[in-house]
């Protein structure tokens, strides 16, 4: 996915010396200037100063996804949140970064570092609508928000195989921003993540949560991810202990098969690994994927389920391995653009 180069500017701590900081300085976190970034990096940073006892303050950085005012999909998909990040890191002006795990392109870049996958937040999509309405309650045409051809496809597709007649209208904006837009009656509803709505302390603004069944998330959605530079082996191993070893191969295999299908970080595609328990006992990990048009007439939706992956490479191989089921039911024309 070509991404556009992104005019940065950071804030506060940026000027701080190139170089490695010694052992007693501030750790420099970067982060983008939303109040859903910077909550998300808030928490991150509590945690990093806990396993490694240094502070940690927050350098904002405001990217081109931020700036911008056209639609995610024209400007290279949710990938655009993550390159003035990853260029601060790699000039040295800050020592690591939180991102959404699902605004994460998915190629690794070799000189970055992802430290550490902390444990996921509740990965679904939530409903906020007037009146308190349930998604099923929506009055017919009801006009419902959301910038994601993956939850336009579900959301479509969802209501006319249960007769109702809904009108997904694109939206971008923050959370105070599209939610307002329901407050002033211009939309019936808004899809909005669980998880992002959690971490700002707003989850009593939603009205129903959407059942995985009925739209499943995007690729690594509700997880976060820590990067640092590659070389720096004393942060990596810190940041290490925050590390989730099953967030880490559920999402690990997630991004395979949306890598594997080739398509970008903005494509209809949604993805979700848990993990399938005997009892106490952890046995197998259920990947389930999704791909659609956005105005729902045409799906395809499979699953696979294996061992719980021990390594990366399994992880990997569960995503591929779903992926070309899907291109075979015909998932590759079902995703307009592709990314090259």
């Amino acid at each position: 996915m070509s991404e556009p180069r992104e005019p940065r500017a950071p804030q506060g701590q940026a000027g701080a010396p190139q170089g490695r900081p010694d052992e007693k300085a501030a750790l420099r976190l970067g982060t983008r200037r939303s109040k859903l970034a910077m909550a998300q990096s808030g928490l991150v940073a509590q945690a990093v100063s806990q396993v490694t006892g240094r502070p940690v303050e927050l350098v904002e950085i405001t990217t081109y996804g931020d700036t911008s005012r056209e639609h995610l999909a024209q400007i290279g998909g949710t990938g655009v949140f993550v390159t003035a990040l990853r260029e601060a890191l790699l000039l040295g002006e800050i020592d690591f970064a939180v991102h959404s795990l699902k605004d994460l392109p998915t190629g690794q870049p070799d000189e970055l570092a992802l430290a550490a996958v902390p444990l996921r937040e509740d990965p679904r999509d939530v409903l906020v609508a007037r009146d308190g309405l349930r998604f099923e309650e929506l009055p017919d045409g009801a006009r419902v928000g959301t910038g994601s051809p993956r939850r336009m496809a579900q959301l479509n597709a969802y209501a006319r195989n249960h007769g109702m007649t809904i009108e997904t209208v694109p939206i971008r904006g923050n959370v105070d921003t599209r939610i307002g837009y329901v407050r002033s009656g211009e939309l019936d509803a808004v899809v909005l993540a669980a998880a992002g709505l959690g971490r700002l302390g707003r989850t009593e603004d939603v009205t129903d949560f959407l059942s995985v069944d009925t739209v499943l998330p995007a690729p690594g959605q509700g997880a976060l991810a820590i990067e640092c530079a590659a070389d720096n082996a004393d942060l990596v191993a810190a940041l290490g202990e925050l590390d989730d070893p099953f967030t880490r191969a559920a999402v690990t295999a997630e991004r395979s098969l949306l890598a594997a299908l080739e398509a970008g970080c903005s494509a209809p595609v949604g993805a979700l690994a848990d993990l399938l328990a005997d009892g106490q006992i952890v046995k197998e990990m259920r990947l389930r994927g999704v791909v659609g048009t956005t105005d729902g007439t045409t799906l395809v939706q499979l699953s696979t389920t294996g061992p719980v992956p021990e390594t990366h490479d399994q992880a990997m191989a569960l995503g591929r391995e779903l992926a070309a089921e899907m291109l075979a039911k015909g998932a590759a024309g079902l995703m307009g653009e592709r990314a090259h």
